[in-house]
């Protein structure tokens, strides 16, 4: 891998000669640069190729990835930690666990949120200019919808409700989706006689108005139109089939929402009590019962009867007749079809530039004039239904179960989500399939046959657009995020046929790791070291690390979005063991006598040095809020010269005038804790380091610290800058207050006296600032303002003697953050675990836990060692298993990825057969023999007495690997590249000492592999037979890291809305959110995470205000999004059907809750096990839901495990427990077992009279529960008394065994869920409002200060 440059220098020396190697000048790194989400998220993530990429920025709101919103016990309010939290003050109070007090933010840095809001535009410091902001721009996006008519050809017209922002080619999208009129395709729309432009808003169109009249207008069809017409029709008749979701295509996902919301509860909420006991089926699987030891795969992709294949055609398929003959194309045909029906009869159509008709041709003769029945229909369905009644019949039948899915379930996703397990499905013929694969086109835009986009110049183009209004800057960011999509899905297809050999490259003479491609206008490159040129930094590990870097780093730049700035457009792909670099091309970087193209930055370690005042001004700009430093370094002439990023950063001036920088792979300060090669001077590296046993060797030294991390460094030096100034001050104060009292003076002060006092007053408190400032690193003498310079450790770089002290201070500034890293945030992360603030479930949300604390992966062995050193260590086995597990899983992923490298083509199923027997079977393993048993003649006859396939594959390098190879393998790469020793000799010894699960480490490799494997059971503890096949390796998927542009309006909605809950206006916040819900779809489309968030915060919002309905309304889109968008079985997938069976409960319907409820605790199993905290939660949820449908033996079961978790994780004398006491207790009530009742609320009194006194409200109540118990028993036992002494006494009443209220339950479920509702008088809403304001000045002024 190597920048562009060196790529085209590479590439002009070997057209200069073939034959021999280019040598002489040093290798300059291949044309990288950047690019998405979760949000995937913000910030750095630390081994390049094992973290999940997220830039953060100055620009970027940490409080919108999806992470920081995983387990929000409290949702929303934000600190520059990351960390999220909803407090809402007027109506409720949502606490984490057993905490009842709001967490105290820290005090910000300053100038950190002013800086992200652009200089054009107001700053919105309180909540009513931020709702005066919302209403004055998006009042017309919310409040322009209306209603028109539409008219199709030969049909009655029929209304749609549509928005005034929709543009004309949208309306003709949405035409195409309608039940009436989505066999049409070739139209255009005319609103009185005139025809509408397509890129026009429907707002703007003159005489368009409520009720208005638009009619659809059949046009005549070119060969485009008619090939996208046949696409259209075959996914009109593929659209209930779920094959393009398992094999990843056309955007498609899977959801299964709906299977278990669609028709499970008739009931209405008034008579749901007389019924719900018959009705609901409450006995769930086997599988799902607590302690149950079977994790069944089948149930994750359950049958769905929606999906059951509706056949209309036998065959649809392209005639061999094409394409048409010259004469035929003077009558107007365009391309000829097959058809054979379910009649079993054979149709040949063609496709005219009038529409569709039947011809007289056969397999054998050509013969084009229409056939009986004459008739020309503008639609292929149409013709179709004419012809064949029983097409016409099952076409009908899909239709209708087409229209009853919900539309999330329907549209594509922006970016492709493949799923990592996947039935054998049967491989049906397809037409359109065919002919997009193995055409000349192959892989470009089906859209524009034949022709290539000019990626740059079109995200370049978007970038450029103007920003001054809302509507522009909505304009833009839809440009630039649909522009993106499309690219990184061409930049996939792009890199899976470079890795798959259908593509030739630029230099086929070199070696296949330094070869480069061009194809569809993108620039392919290897994460290989070219020419040795990341030898200083680690050779190839350090070349694969570079992608990622240099992504993350286009990340951040493109986030704070300077004008006149330009990244490329880039995507990093992971397939079959190769990582592929996809970017667009600098205009004229490929011109062969372009090698001097380089004007800012080194091409080569420091030896030359370049510097443009363009590239200075621009990049200056993006300093303060990346927090780099403007620093010189030394040229080959030994001259100072300005830079204002890393060495390697490259700025390009293209032949479209545009500046560009390139390889941004140094953009955050390094990490000293992992140098390559060990620091000369122990003296510098803190104690704290060192005591920790850092820094140590890396696999390269390309380790940076995260942009988190540099936040929260900065946060905790401006704590201590502020206390430092308000301590000297104060100080200063008192000496002159006391030297005031001391001299008594005689006379009046002089003028001259006084002002003398006062400038030396004031260079006094300069002085206080000055040391300050000195004493926390900060660059100014006068401010705040931490800076880091990124090429203080780089290989090469020179500095002049003038800056040695300075580049000294910066070295130790970087020391003085990786010691912050060890001894703050590593705790921190623990501490979040300890609190269930942060409740990680597998790798992907350990993962984000770390980040978002600024902690990289490669520091899980350090995390680990503190974690064994903690006394409540036992609280945190979670962590410990999914951190383990999680080093065992990555460093599997380094050795399967040199491990692919090896495999021929032709048997890679086997090989990772192969590989997943070695890495997770009991059994010995050997290769599998082959189902395609092919030999060559010759091989087969000289082989044949032994037969074997067996024998050949055994030959391969891959076919050697052994289990204890492999582990041996795993165990030392664990020791390297994480610092973790794992003691266990065998993968067997690791499971049964830290519980782990085979599934859930399949799982995980699974997905971060891109391996698809068949669902089917495994039987792992086999001993005798390997527990894959080759036939259960389905497929493998590219893993793709990109830019995840998002909407920068919506985003400061939503920090608006996070002030106004925080201020305990709901009903504010919520109108907030719904605006930014509106921008973010406008920008990214419905299916995004951001999307996602604002639904899942307006039900969280709306649950809160007692609006079930409204909740139920947002979480199901919430829920289908997060399936679609992130995975089936994803951490926040399994959150949001848990949040969405408590509103399900609320809203009354109690059988869909239970049955969610179900579905999340089979996920969780699946995912981690029965051994984690969010079981507790699930299955203290199940018990109440069950208590109230009566199920006591069921509700027993759950509660009981959820006792037992509860008092493992939150401790034996925690509220939390004392909880699971009082639901026990209540359950055995309910059975009319008193002892074992009085039993638990006895332990539970006793914890909350420990734990928050005798006057508390639960104390009490705990107290009224216990003696309310106790008259019972006593009922109970003089009624059994009675019975037994069989002697006639005076009545004694019956005992009353209770049955459980509903809304008792909720009020159970809420505080389980951590939501408590306390009712507020109009006047201490009042005075929490005053306070929170006061709160909120002070912190102003403290940022102002």
């Amino acid at each position: 891998m190597g920048n562009i440059v060196q790529c085209c220098h590479t590439l002009s020396n070997y057209f200069k000669c073939k034959d021999a190697q280019a040598q002489g000048e040093p290798e300059r790194s291949p044309l990288l640069s950047s690019e998405e989400s979760e949000c995937d998220s913000p910030s750095l993530p630390d081994d390049p190729e094992d973290d999940l990429l997220t830039v953060s920025t100055g620009v970027t709101n940490p409080t919108l990835e999806p992470e920081n919103f995983l387990f929000p016990d409290i949702i929303l309010s934000s600190n520059l930690g990351g960390e999220v939290t909803l407090v809402e003050p007027m109506v409720c109070l949502l606490v984490s666990e057993e905490e009842e007090g709001a967490r105290v933010d820290e005090p910000a840095p300053p100038n950190q949120i002013e800086e992200s809001l652009e200089d054009d535009r107001p700053e919105q410091s309180d909540v009513d200019k931020s709702k005066q902001l919302s209403i004055r721009d998006i009042v017309d996006l919310q409040e322009t919808g209306f209603t028109v008519r539409i008219q199709p050809p030969g049909t009655e017209s029929f209304e749609l409700q549509v928005s005034g922002q929709l543009l004309v080619a949208e309306l003709h999208q949405v035409l195409m989706e309608h039940e009436i009129t989505c066999h049409r395709t070739c139209f255009s729309l005319h609103l009185g006689g005139s025809p509408l432009d397509g890129l026009t808003e429907l707002r703007s169109i003159q005489g368009i108005q409520d009720g208005a009249l638009i009619k659809v207008v059949e046009d005549s069809y070119s060969v485009r139109d008619a090939r996208l017409h046949l696409r259209h029709v075959r996914d009109l008749l593929r659209s209930l089939d779920p094959a393009d979701a398992y094999n990843g295509v056309n955007c498609s996902s899977l959801s299964y929402l709906s299977f278990y919301t669609r028709d499970k509860d008739g009931e209405s909420v008034g008579n749901r009590r007389a019924s719900e006991k018959e009705s609901v089926a409450c006995r769930p699987p086997e599988y799902i019962l607590p302690g149950c030891k079977d994790r069944p795969l089948t149930p994750l992709q359950p049958v769905r009867d929606d999906w059951k294949p509706l056949q209309c055609l036998r065959v649809l398929t392209m005639s061999s007749w094409n394409p048409p003959p010259g004469n035929r194309k003077m009558h107007g045909d365009l391309m000829y079809l097959n058809v054979l029906t379910m009649e079993d009869r054979e149709l040949n159509i063609t496709s005219s530039t009038r529409g569709f008709y039947l011809n007289q041709s056969t397999a054998f003769n050509f013969n084009p004039k229409p056939a009986v029945p004459k008739i020309l229909c503008h639609s292929l369905v149409e013709l179709l239904s004419q012809v064949s009644p029983a097409f016409r019949k099952t076409f009908s039948a899909l239709q209708k179960k087409r229209v009853q899915q919900h539309p999330y379930e329907r549209i594509a996703g922006p970016f492709q989500v493949f799923t990592w397990i996947a039935p054998q499905g049967d491989h049906s013929l397809d037409c359109v399939r065919a002919e997009e694969t193995h055409t000349s086109r192959m892989g470009q835009d089906e859209h524009t046959a034949g022709q290539s986009r000019d990626w740059n110049e079109e995200l370049q183009g978007c970038r450029e657009l103007t920003r001054n209004s809302l509507q522009d800057r909505l304009h833009r960011e839809r440009s630039i995020f649909k522009t993106n999509s499309d690219f990184v899905e061409a930049a996939t297809r792009g890199a899976v046929a470079v890795v798959d050999g259908n593509l030739m490259p630029l230099n086929p003479g070199e070696a296949p790791h330094m070869q480069m491609f061009i194809w569809n206008n993108l620039f392919f490159s290897l994460g290989f070291d070219i020419s040795e040129h990341y030898s200083p930094l680690g050779g190839n590990t350090a070349a694969h690390a570079a992608a990622i870097c240099d992504l993350r780093g286009a990340q951040a730049y493109t986030s704070v979005d300077i004008e006149g700035l330009h990244t490329l457009g880039t995507a990093v792909v992971d397939y079959r063991g190769l990582r592929v670099i996809a970017q667009t091309i600098v205009p004229g970087i490929l011109e062969k006598n372009q090698e001097q193209s380089v004007v800012y930055g080194s091409n080569d370690y420091g030896k030359t040095v370049f510097t443009h005042p363009r590239f200075l001004e621009l990049l200056d700009k993006t300093s303060k809020p990346l927090r780099i430093q403007r620093h010189q370094v030394l040229d080959h002439r030994n001259s100072p010269v300005e830079l204002c990023s890393g060495i390697e950063t490259k700025g390009i001036l293209g032949n479209d005038g545009r500046p560009y920088i390139l390889d941004l792979l140094r953009t955050f300060p390094p990490d000293l804790n992992f140098q390559f090669s060990e620091t000369e001077e122990r003296g510098e590296v803190p104690k704290e380091c060192q005591s920790f046993g850092y820094p140590r060797r890396h696999h390269h030294s390309l380790a940076n610290l995260r942009s988190e991390l540099i936040e929260a460094f900065v946060q905790h030096r401006y704590e201590l800058y502020v206390k430092m100034v308000a301590q000297g001050l104060s100080q200063l104060e008192e000496q002159n207050e006391a030297t005031e009292q001391s001299e008594e003076p005689v006379c009046k002060p002089r003028t001259g006296d006084t002002a003398t006092a006062g400038a030396d007053m004031e260079f006094q408190r300069r002085n206080v600032i000055m040391k300050a400032c000195k004493a926390v690193g900060s660059v100014s003498d006068s401010c705040f303002d931490i800076r880091f310079n990124p090429n203080v450790c780089s290989p090469g770089v020179r500095f002049s003697s003038e800056c040695v002290e300075e580049v000294q201070r910066q070295r130790q500034l970087l020391w003085d953050g990786a010691a912050f890293l060890l001894s703050n945030q590593i705790p921190a992360v623990l501490r979040d675990c300890l609190d269930h603030t942060a409740v990680p479930v597998d790798g992907a949300t350990l993962t984000s836990v770390l980040h978002q604390r600024g902690v990289n992966v490669r520091y899980l062995g350090t995390l680990l060692r503190e974690l064994d050193r903690m006394e409540e260590r036992g609280r945190l086995s979670h962590i410990q298993r999914i951190s383990i597990s999680e080093v065992i899983i990555r460093s599997a992923k380094h050795i399967f990825r040199t491990y692919l490298q090896d495999v021929e083509p032709a048997a890679f199923s086997a090989a990772v057969s192969h590989f997943l027997n070695c890495l997770l079977s009991s059994s010995s393993c050997f290769p599998d023999s082959c189902s395609d048993e092919l030999l060559s003649r010759r091989r087969s006859r000289r082989r044949r007495s032994h037969g074997s396939r067996v024998a050949l594959l055994t030959d391969s390098v891959w076919a050697k690997l052994t289990p204890s190879e492999l582990w041996g393998r795993i165990r030392t790469e664990a020791g390297d590249y994480y610092d973790y020793t794992i003691d266990s000799e065998s993968i067997d010894e690791v499971l049964e000492k830290h519980s782990l699960q085979r599934i859930s480490l399949l799982r995980e490799m699974a997905i971060k592999t891109g391996i698809q494997v068949q669902l089917r059971e495994y039987v792992f503890e086999s001993r005798h037979r390997p527990v894959f096949g080759e036939e259960d390796v389905v497929n493998m998927f590219p893993v793709v890291k990109h830019l995840k542009p998002t909407g920068t309006d919506a985003t400061r909605l939503v920090q608006h809305a996070q002030v106004a809950v925080q201020q305990g206006l709901l009903k504010d916040g919520y109108e907030l959110i719904s605006q930014a819900l509106t921008l973010f779809s406008s920008v990214c489309g419905v299916l995004h995470e951001d999307v996602c968030m604002c639904l899942r915060l307006l039900g969280r919002i709306s649950y809160i205000l007692g609006e079930y309905a409204d909740a139920l309304s947002h979480q199901e889109r919430a829920v289908m999004s997060s399936e679609r968008v992130q995975g089936i079985d994803h951490p926040q997938t399994i959150q949001d059907y848990t949040h969405l069976a408590l509103y399900c409960f609320a809203g009354g319907r109690l059988a869909t809750s239970l049955q969610l409820l179900y579905r999340a605790r089979y996920l969780t199993l699946l995912v981690i096990g029965e051994d984690h905290p969010h079981v507790a939660l699930l299955d203290s949820m199940l018990g109440l839901v069950l208590h109230g449908l009566m199920e006591y033996e069921l509700s027993l079961k759950f509660l009981q495990n959820a006792f037992i978790l509860t008092s493992k994780y939150h401790g034996a004398t925690s509220l939390k427990h004392a909880h699971s006491h009082h639901l026990l207790a209540t359950v055995y009530e309910s059975k009319g077992e008193f002892r074992s009742a009085l039993q638990h609320e006895k332990e539970a009194y006793s914890i909350y009279k420990s734990q928050v006194g005798e006057d508390h409200d639960s104390t009490k109540e705990s107290s009224d529960y216990l003696k309310s118990l106790t008259q019972q028993a006593v009922i109970l036992q003089k009624a059994i008394n009675h019975i037994y002494s069989n002697t006639p006494t005076s009545c004694i009443p019956p005992p009353k065994f209770s049955r459980p209220s509903l809304p008792t339950i909720l009020q159970q479920l809420n505080l389980t869920c951590g939501i408590i509702l306390i009712p507020l008088s109009a006047k201490e809403i009042a005075d929490l409002r005053t306070e929170l304001k006061g709160k909120v000045q002070v912190e102003e002024l403290e940022k102002k200060t």
